[in-house]
């Protein structure tokens, strides 16, 4: 059985709302997404070669998208909060052939490129729509495509994840992609996802293109917000959505959320952070047993756990998916027995290299072929895998292993504690100690430290609690919820003139 768009009989059907109430069919989505491929192909693009895209969440990104995936090309989703010189470096080293745009965003896009669109008249760039003309027959020899995410590049430069296009056609690929969504227990044709999350994400890129595919509708937000959320659950009847720990925490502090009607919610999974238990909980009660949570990263992934699985084990991120495989590795490079704590390597059916850097690739795989971005873990003796940080962010206080994942997820309960980061500073005596930064619910008062630092001592082991406090207006995290931590941590560091 295949699942593809281009396949859906339904062309007057409903494929999404965008974030302005405007509704694009089936039909549309894949008569746009044959013209951009073949007027891609007439500019001389041809297999292999990039297309970057930095376009607010909209219908334009699944033409795209949907375009590129049936000519062999790789598209390069750009995070639009990047600097110009980021951009630039992503642009360089990918080789794009071509920009697609949003217009608050072509200043970050060098002339340099030879094909440069944008989805509004621009001065310097083509109109979109140029590419959205003529015949809406599907394009000649049609052969699957994919997309290539850049890393982060919170350790460095960002890399491109870059897996190899197979000589099929599109079909089969994102039939496989589409039929990821029925581990969670998804179904073909009657489901409504949706899109809180810049699409820029891979996650979210992914899952909401395979619901398409499936024969699903999506209900497109161009910023997320908790009532804006929650008006539109109710609204469409949402049944699913991809989302971060951070939104929970925002939904659960919102005065009005249980005024909303959710009872459509079936599959809401959430992935990309570590989930504190006391918050998944009460997102437990409040949507019932539809929180299902995964791990994985843009190289690949990956376990899931079901909402009845998680409260039988709280805290674990679920065993291994059927296309892959977990093990941890202790710093000697010998597998661990359960329990113990150590690096999580994951295996998958397909693999992966970063683009134009073999001794990353390398670095970052065993000769076995799992690989690893650097988490620390454990699995207990029934293969459940738990997570406790990124040993990158690991503090070495005294010479014991302290993870701020664990601190953070206790300190998010108290109820002055709206966000929170924490991370090691330096200490003459320990090494480092352990510093939290807070972003308060209301104004910071005098006092609030002491109130803060006490609760948490009698929430915390002695060795783990915080020395100190900072506060914050905002906690730096993008909109798909993932902290800039280097941006907290690294002015305490830099002073010392030590790396960490």
């Amino acid at each position: 059985m295949e699942f593809a768009i281009w396949n859906n009989p339904n062309r007057d059907a409903i494929a999404l709302w965008e974030h302005d109430g405007n509704a694009v069919s089936v039909g549309e989505l894949v008569d746009q997404s044959n013209q951009i491929a073949r007027n891609l192909r007439a500019l001389g693009l041809q297999k292999g070669d990039a297309v970057a895209m930095c376009v607010k969440n909209s219908a334009d990104v699944y033409a795209l998208n949907f375009a590129i995936s049936q000519i062999g090309l790789y598209l390069i989703p750009v995070n639009w909060h990047l600097t110009r010189a980021e951009v630039t470096y992503i642009l360089e080293d990918s080789e794009a052939k071509a920009v697609v745009c949003s217009p608050e965003l072509a200043e970050l896009f060098p002339s340099t490129v030879e094909h440069r669109f944008c989805t509004e008249i621009v001065e310097g760039f083509r109109a979109f729509d140029d590419l959205k003309s003529g015949t809406t027959e599907p394009p000649e020899d049609r052969t699957a495509g994919g997309i290539m995410n850049y890393t982060s590049g919170t350790t460095g430069q960002p890399k491109g994840v870059r897996r190899p296009l197979p000589p099929v056609p599109p079909e089969p690929i994102v039939t496989a992609y589409a039929m990821f969504l029925l581990m969670f227990g998804m179904t073909p044709g009657d489901g409504v996802q949706l899109v809180g999350s810049p699409l820029y994400h891979t996650a979210v890129l992914y899952f909401s293109s395979s619901a398409l595919h499936l024969g699903h509708q999506l209900v497109v937000m161009d910023k997320w917000s908790a009532v804006g959320m929650l008006e539109r659950i109710q609204k469409y009847k949402v049944t699913t959505s991809h989302m971060v720990p951070t939104q929970f925490t925002r939904l659960l502090n919102e005065p009005t959320h249980r005024d909303y009607d959710v009872s459509s919610l079936r599959q809401m999974v959430h992935g990309a952070a570590p989930c504190p238990i006391p918050i998944k909980l009460q997102m437990l009660d409040w949507w019932g047993e539809t929180v299902y949570e995964y791990y994985a990263a843009t190289e690949g992934g990956g376990t899931m756990v079901t909402p009845s699985e998680w409260r039988a084990r709280p805290g674990t991120v679920g065993k291994p998916w059927q296309t892959a495989e977990i093990k941890i590795i202790g710093d000697d490079g010998t597998e661990l027995t359960p329990d113990e704590i150590g690096t999580v390597y994951i295996k998958m059916a397909q693999g992966f290299e970063y683009h134009k850097d073999k001794e990353k690739t390398a670095k970052a795989h065993t000769t076995d072929g799992f690989f690893t971005v650097g988490d620390a873990g454990y699995v207990d003796a029934d293969g459940y895998l738990f997570l406790c940080d990124r040993k990158a962010d690991m503090i070495i206080s005294g010479g014991v292993n302290i993870y701020p994942a664990e601190i953070e997820s206790v300190l998010i309960t108290h109820p002055r504690v709206l966000d929170v980061a924490v991370f090691g500073i330096p200490d003459d005596d320990w090494g480092e100690q352990v510093k939290a930064v807070i972003e308060p619910t209301g104004s910071y008062e005098e006092g609030l430290e002491g109130e803060i630092l006490g609760w948490a001592r009698e929430n915390i082991a002695k060795y783990k609690c915080p020395k100190s406090i900072d506060f914050v207006a905002e906690m730096p995290r993008d909109p798909n919820g993932k902290l800039a931590k280097r941006k907290l941590r690294d002015p305490y560091w830099a002073a010392t003139g030590r790396q960490i």
